[in-house]
């Protein structure tokens, strides 16, 4: 068992010493005890009236006290409250964008079913194009209907939402504390790693905006949502609190 730890420590050094082999251009530590508001917003709200339920039927209510910095983690928690759940949900958009890079976040997941916590871009002319003509990225998105498996995607106009590009990762320790996801983002193909290790490609011949706007910037997004049609229609009430627990987000270019 210990050789078996020592490699895979071994793994995820070899996989950050690769990022940092580029260069490390920005990162939030999560350290201090309130949220950067330079670099990140935060969303509040059911998504109405404009796109209720956020888009997929989701039932939680995002607020701004869902969230706290404690020993230099983000803690995003979801809460069970009356007859709905809160959560919070945050971005960078309008304030940090990126063209290409890697794209890296080390988390501890929360777990139950009707659990949803996700690490994804989004396309900055989504106001302009809309939604999935400007592009998704999911870099980690586990939902508790699927224990020991985690979900990496590509939204696109020729393929979204159950026909995305996608790959399903079943890892048997994902629920035990922190692991390592990345997305490698080039001009060309986009790679996505768990804990170093390559679960997914995806470089298509054609680049048209159709099926391949990843060629403008993106900005970041966190969350912990709950139900939905790809959380699950069935809620394990019991389970909640539950955290999504993030140690840090790193940028390489």
């Amino acid at each position: 068992m210990k050789k078996t730890v020592v490699f895979v420590e071994l793994i995820i050094s070899l996989f950050s010493l690769q990022a940092q082999e580029r260069k490390l251009v920005w990162a939030d530590e999560f350290d201090g005890n309130k949220l950067n508001l330079t670099d990140w917003s935060i969303i509040e709200g059911d998504g109405c009236p404009q796109l209720c339920g956020w888009g997929n039927s989701k039932l939680q209510i995002y607020t701004n006290k869902n969230h706290r910095l404690e020993n230099g983690m983000l803690y995003i928690k979801a809460v069970k409250e009356g007859d709905h759940y809160t959560s919070t949900r945050i971005n960078t958009k309008g304030k940090k964008t990126f063209q290409y890079g890697r794209f890296e976040v080390r988390a501890k997941l929360a777990i139950g079913k009707g659990v949803w916590p996700a690490f994804w871009l989004l396309g900055t002319n989504i106001d302009q194009v809309g939604w999935p003509l400007a592009g998704e990225i999911d870099v980690i998105e586990y939902v508790g209907r699927s224990p020991q498996e985690i979900f990496t995607s590509l939204h696109t106009k020729a393929g979204h939402g159950d026909y995305a590009s996608t790959k399903t990762t079943r890892i048997e320790d994902i629920e035990e504390g922190f692991h390592t996801y990345a997305a490698d983002w080039t001009k060309d193909q986009i790679t996505f790693y768990v804990d170093g290790k390559k679960v997914y490609s995806f470089a298509p011949e054609d680049k048209s905006q159709e099926v391949w706007p990843f060629n403008q910037p993106f900005y970041l997004l966190l969350n912990l949502a709950v139900g939905g049609d790809f959380g699950g229609k069935e809620v394990d009430h019991s389970v909640f609190p539950q955290e999504f627990v993030i140690d840090y987000i790193r940028v390489y270019q």
